[in-house]
């Protein structure tokens, strides 16, 4: 008997995104799976339950997903009292809050999948949804911004390009930047680590240099320290002056992400100036002030956008990404239709929350 993937709807009031689409359905099925979509699930990512149908998928109410599936694919953590026993359930799981709601399923959550592996990264959801949002931030700049991002020749005269500082050189700001300037504007990066600048050179961005430099273990920042904290604040609060736009992409997984852009680095810049903060969440942000999912501005006229949830604005191609990253784990799991868990793998070692047995 084929194991049965089931798929959720997703209850964030935010999240239009959804675990598994239509495209990887065939695919889940050459794997040995079966697949179950909660109605309505793919809606607002464009996926109508026809196209499910039509690819061999069956629709059903969210009882009986929860009721019969042996694996859960969500983007979030659902509702705990629906989890059934034994489960097996994958996702973004927050493993960290709450750990013991997960204590009778089998949770593998993304968070922990070892990126630095070149074998894991077709499962990397974090991966493909930063790229997501590093677009969006892009898009979302320019259409707040109240001027051209790139530089116009009119009748009118001449109108210089925009100019954007992308902060953060990991996946998120790259994809930031390149699409920045595609758009035309004179973009600028800058990240703590010293490996990442050559990143941020190679997409044509020029690199500012605040003499801080903090690079980490796993391609993550370290820490700075209190002085190095003052040292970049101000510097940056003098940098920024010079830019009509700003998007920052730090984030430390489950940990508070730094302030980049202070009250007073606000206070300097112009009015009409744009601040997108791609860490704004339950955790803080970049910039002081940002406010999850909400646009404020500034006593000065500065716009600020806490956009820590932009891949559920592009949720289509959001989704489709995921559900790729999905199906890859998924065949890397199943052997001889089981899901086998080997706590000596390092992939699996990372995913798992709970340890459990292989499943059958």
């Amino acid at each position: 008997m084929s194991l049965l993937v089931g798929c959720p709807a997703e209850t964030e009031w935010h999240e239009n995104r959804v675990a598994i689409t239509p495209e990887v359905v065939a695919r889940l099925g050459r794997a040995g799976l079966d697949v179950m979509v909660e109605a309505g699930a793919g809606r607002a990512a464009g996926f109508p339950d026809e196209e499910y149908v039509a690819s061999g998928a069956r629709i059903a109410d969210r009882s009986e997903v929860f009721a019969q599936a042996d694996i859960l694919a969500v983007v979030h953590r659902p509702d705990v009292q629906r989890l059934r026993a034994g489960q097996i359930m994958i996702g973004l799981l927050r493993p960290d809050d709450a750990p013991e709601e997960l204590a009778d399923v089998t949770a593998l959550s993304f968070e922990g999948l070892p990126r630095t592996l070149s074998r894991a990264q077709s499962m990397d959801v974090l991966t493909s949804q930063a790229n997501v949002a590093g677009y969006k931030a892009a898009v979302l700049a320019a259409d707040t911004f109240g001027g051209f991002f790139p530089m116009m020749m009119t009748a009118a005269g001449t109108v210089r390009p925009a100019k954007v500082l992308v902060l953060g050189g990991g996946v998120a700001g790259l994809q930031a930047m390149g699409t920045a300037r595609r758009l035309g504007a004179l973009v600028t990066g800058y990240d703590v680590r010293e490996a990442a600048q050559a990143d941020i050179a190679s997409t044509g961005a020029a690199v500012l240099d605040l003499g801080v430099s903090a690079s980490g273990e796993g391609g993550y920042a370290r820490a700075l320290t209190a002085e190095e904290q003052v040292v970049q604040q101000q510097a940056m609060a003098e940098a920024i002056r010079a830019f009509d736009v700003v998007v920052t992409t730090a984030q430390v997984p489950g940990h508070r992400p730094p302030e980049l852009v202070s009250a007073a680095a606000l206070a300097g810049m112009a009015a009409g100036s744009v601040v997108v903060d791609l860490a704004a969440g339950p955790l803080g942000g970049n910039v002081a002030g940002s406010v999850p999912e909400a646009r404020t501005v500034t006593e000065n006229g500065v716009v600020v956008l806490g956009a820590g949830a932009l891949p559920a604005q592009v949720p289509r191609a959001a989704s489709s990404a995921w559900a790729r990253n999905l199906t890859a784990l998924l065949e890397y799991l199943i052997r001889d239709g089981a899901v086998v868990l080997d706590p000596d793998d390092e992939i699996t070692a990372g995913l798992l929350v709970h340890p459990k047995e292989t499943v059958s």
